[in-house]
């Protein structure tokens, strides 16, 4: 049952990065807002607040959503993931370290919400091809790289993927 303030907060509880944490959220609260000023997980980044750039992207029961047009109240006893959680013990993923290799990131703004929906996209489509990548990138905006070093990361992972797939 959840709880409700008498200033009309709701007490919201997820799993957030595979932890349990919970706060308090007004009902129009946005889920950027709530993890960021709620929880601390400040990796989320908010540029546009309309759904547009990208950067808000976390994944939601594993799928990636803008964390900027989702409620807070809708996560409410679903998991969270953010960027902070590709990495919890500090050691850097796959793509990760393929984005440092291929210089991938400049200001790092738009970064977490791109790995987050790469890391999702290649879960499930393996083998992309460049095409495939260039429009998944389609849905983030970022202005330092010009996309080539995150499509090149994106590659190179795909790439290993289908190496350790030949070998099995």
């Amino acid at each position: 049952m959840k709880r409700l303030e008498a200033d009309g907060r709701h007490r919201v509880g997820l799993a957030l990065n595979g932890r349990e944490a919970s706060g308090w959220a007004e009902p129009r609260m946005l889920l950027s807002d709530f993890l960021r000023h709620e929880l601390g997980a400040t990796g989320t980044h908010v540029g546009c607040e309309h759904g547009v750039c990208g950067a808000c992207t976390v994944r939601l029961d594993g799928t990636p959503v803008r964390a900027c047009l989702t409620l807070a109240v809708q996560a409410e006893g679903r998991r969270v993931d953010t960027v902070e959680g590709l990495a919890p013990e500090g050691e850097l993923t796959e793509l990760q370290r393929a984005f440092r290799r291929h210089h991938a990131l400049q200001c790092g703004f738009c970064t977490p919400g791109i790995l987050m929906s790469l890391t999702a996209w290649l879960e499930t489509n393996p083998a992309p091809h460049e095409g495939e990548i260039r429009e998944l990138l389609s849905g983030h905006l970022c202005r330092c790289t010009g996309y080539s070093g995150i499509v090149a990361a994106a590659l190179e992972i795909a790439e290993a993927q289908a190496g350790r797939r030949a070998d099995d």
